[in-house]
């Protein structure tokens, strides 16, 4: 019998990163096109076949992306944006609509629901018209894969959930839905006469919907629903509202997820009475712990009871996108930890075994064991917390006045958000150190040289406010994790984030404390360099949260509390050191808010009181900064004030001045460093360019409450590039600071 199981997507960056090297190596001039298809397609014969001996009869069909699945689907429904008109060859446009060059800002980028995963956000407007439909790449892929002698089943982003997510107003995304539907209808059609089945994406309708989101998506599927084996894939909630919807037109089935999206055994009872096949998400596509596979047999035979097994098959909950390839070549984990693990290949061999056991009655052979994860002391100081742990001893007013008369900056300081470039020579320093190779003491030399060439060239171009570069972390989650109790870490759990750009998530599965500093001697070495002010540079608990594998067996709150704890214990090392400007980044804050309303709440009660534990313990001479990566701010803002930071920079190049509107319109007190050029493109701005993202951002804020910064990070940036684009910087500071 040939199970009758699915996946929605698998990892495509290739098991040792092989299209991360390609694809850079490619955008370097070392590869052709061709080099670059070739790759591409002999990572996607090896997924294919991966999951056709898990036992798969459709493989997936385009979820493969040489960059984004989002920016794919733009280019084949013909919803390019114009801008991007002038670039006649196909590739070129492609990459520059996702990096930008000299004449061409990059699409603005965001988190792929409350996932670490950036999409590419397409840009729609009322006078917006659609182009030719380019089916060529779906297709190819199709064909490519009978090719190999598998058959496909394509993977497509639907069009209620392009609309949610695509840059513009409600009035445009309206205006523009008729036609919309009538690019799908005509894609459809060209793909129909594959005969295989087409499974379209909506995740967004796992969202609260508003009033006319529901007669829009049986509009919709009324008429998508006729062009063949049509089925409809919701993950990481429940979507009971379009369920109840979607069950009334002619789609094949529905892809659930039962691992995020509990409440979907709601429907259940209504699925039953439709002749609607249905997928049951059933293994976690967005953590790598092993399935308690006893477990969910007992969930399938739940369902079961409702719906027929001849209208039941089993799936992952997700893409396996968000998950690490292979545990085959993780030879230097303790095994207590990796035999609690389950990465993309394992994962289908899980779904393998769970589907002979439901549909065949096969004995299930496999036993779930865990681990003691617990410490008797991280608990204890867990119930000896009380409220004045959380709040600051001084009002942000008297902080102000404290930082301000130690400081001493100009108006529009100018700063930059943490870690300078890491050069193949920083990186194979520390491989070597980590390997032995190098003594310690020769590591440290090497690290504290690179510091001092970073601290000089930032007075030499006249920054404001210094940071030491970030040389000795390999990651801003993982520098700290290695140096915590309960994480361990991968040596290739490599994940895609956006592009090329790929994260080691640490692997978080027992109770945390911190032995010893972390960071102290590094900021002190720093500071010792000059006599501008340094910032001490920590990553805040939820972000560590967010950006790593958590532990499933205990409450989120408790950990991040566990976290904090250990934050906490840092920023008073360092400013007990004479390190009075601390930034704890909590760049992933929002990604982890879940996507129903009435869930926000309990979410950010525990991740505000994380980061006041972590940073309530300053000083009031001690300035704490704050960082958030590409988020919409409306939704937060009254918690992002509550966070209580002396200073927030977040990411609002590739939008203007718009995201910062909030902070105005609800009279935000506090400093902010909106970015005022885009680290995530290789470009090199003007300085006539900055200057006027500068004076639209004292159109929103007064240039006493605003800071001048990158919008993130600029570890994977050349040097050459960050050298220009912070010379522009400051130039363009100081020109508009000429003008008060």
């Amino acid at each position: 019998m040939i199970n009758k199981i699915t996946v929605l997507g698998f990892p495509r960056i290739g098991e040792k990163r092989e299209l991360k090297t390609a694809l850079e190596n490619y955008w370097k001039g070392i590869i052709s096109l061709n080099e670059l298809h070739s790759v591409s397609t002999e990572l996607r014969v090896r997924h294919w076949k991966l999951q056709h001996d898990s036992g798969i009869d459709q493989v997936a069909i385009n979820d493969f992306s040489l960059y984004d699945n989002m920016l794919d689907l733009m280019v084949t429904i013909g919803a390019e944006p114009d801008r991007f008109s002038d670039i006649t060859d196909p590739t070129q446009r492609y990459f520059t609509m996702a990096r930008g060059d000299v004449t061409h800002t990059a699409l603005e980028m965001t988190k792929w629901f409350n996932t670490n995963y950036h999409y590419l956000v397409p840009e729609l407007h009322s006078a917006f018209s659609f182009g030719k439909i380019n089916s060529a790449k779906i297709i190819n892929e199709y064909n490519e894969a009978k090719a190999n002698g598998y058959e496909g089943r394509i993977q497509l982003i639907g069009p209620i959930t392009f609309l949610a997510l695509s840059k513009c107003s409600e009035e445009v995304r309206a205006h523009l839905f008729d036609s919309l539907l009538n690019q799908y209808a005509t894609l459809l059609e060209m793909l129909q006469s594959l005969g295989t089945d087409i499974i379209i994406h909506e995740p967004s309708l796992v969202c609260d919907p508003m009033p006319n989101d529901l007669s829009l998506v049986k509009i919709a599927y009324d008429k998508l629903g006729r062009f063949g084996k049509i089925w409809v894939a919701t993950y990481f909630e429940h979507s009971n509202e379009a369920t109840a919807v979607l069950v009334n037109t002619p789609i094949y089935g529905l892809v659930l997820d039962f691992v995020h999206g509990d409440k979907n055994h709601t429907s259940l009872e209504l699925l039953s009475k439709s002749d609607k096949h249905v997928v049951i998400g059933i293994i976690n596509g967005r953590n790598v712990w092993k399935n308690d596979l006893h477990n969910s047999l007992t969930t399938l035979t739940t369902i079961a009871s409702t719906i027929p097994k001849e209208r039941l098959s089993l799936g992952i909950s997700c893409s396996l996108l968000h998950v690490p390839y292979s545990l085959k070549h993780e030879n230097t984990l303790r095994a207590e930890v990796k035999g609690l693990l389950s990465f993309a290949e394992e994962k289908l061999a899980e779904l393998s075994t769970l589907s002979q056991a439901f549909f065949t009655g096969q004995p299930l052979s496999v036993e779930f064991t865990d681990t003691t994860r617990s410490d008797e002391a991280v608990q204890k100081r867990l119930m000896n917390l009380t409220q004045n742990d959380y709040k600051r001893s001084y009002p942000f007013t008297l902080r102000q006045e404290a930082a301000h008369d130690l400081f001493d900056l100009p108006i529009l300081p100018t700063t930059t958000i943490g870690s300078f470039p890491q050069t193949a020579e920083i990186r194979k320093t520390r491989q070597e150190f980590k390997k032995g190779i190098i003594t310690k003491e020769q590591y440290e030399i090497a690290m504290k040289e690179a510091i001092k060439q970073c601290v000089a060239f930032q007075e030499s171009v006249d920054i404001d406010v210094l940071v030491h570069g970030e040389f000795e972390r390999n990651d801003m989650v993982e520098y700290f994790g290695e140096q915590l109790s309960g994480f361990a870490f991968s040596s290739n759990g490599w994940v895609q984030s956006y592009g090329s750009r790929c994260v080691k998530p640490p692997l978080l599965y027992g109770d945390v404390s911190r032995t010893k500093p972390m960071t102290v001697e590094w900021s002190v070495f720093a500071q010792s360099l000059t006599e501008r002010p340094m910032k001490g540079m920590l990553t805040g608990p939820v972000t560590i949260l967010n950006w790593s594998f958590v532990r499933d067996d205990q409450p989120k709150a408790i950990t991040a509390t566990q976290i904090a704890l250990a934050i906490r214990d840092e920023v008073d090392d360092l400013q007990r050191a004479g390190v009075k400007m601390i930034q704890v980044d909590e760049a992933a804050f929002k990604e982890g808010y879940p996507l129903r309303c009435k869930d926000r709440a309990a979410y950010e009660k525990w991740a505000l009181e994380s980061f006041l534990l972590s940073t309530a313990v300053a000083e009031r001479d001690t300035q704490i900064h704050t960082h958030m990566c590409y988020s919409e701010f409306t939704d937060i803002i009254k918690t992002i004030e509550a966070m209580d930071a002396d200073v927030i920079s977040i990411e609002t190049s590739r939008s203007g001045n718009r995201l910062l509107k909030i902070f105005a319109a609800v009279a935000y007190a506090q400093e902010v460093g909106p970015g005022v050029y885009d680290i995530h493109s290789p470009r090199v701005p003007s300085v006539e360019e900055m200057e006027k993202q500068i004076h639209e951002l004292l159109e929103v804020l007064p240039a006493e409450q605003l800071w001048i910064n990158p919008d993130c990070g600029l570890k994977t940036r050349g040097w050459s590039e960050t050298e220009s684009s912070l010379k522009n910087m400051v130039k363009a500071t100081k020109a508009v600071r000429a003008t008060f």
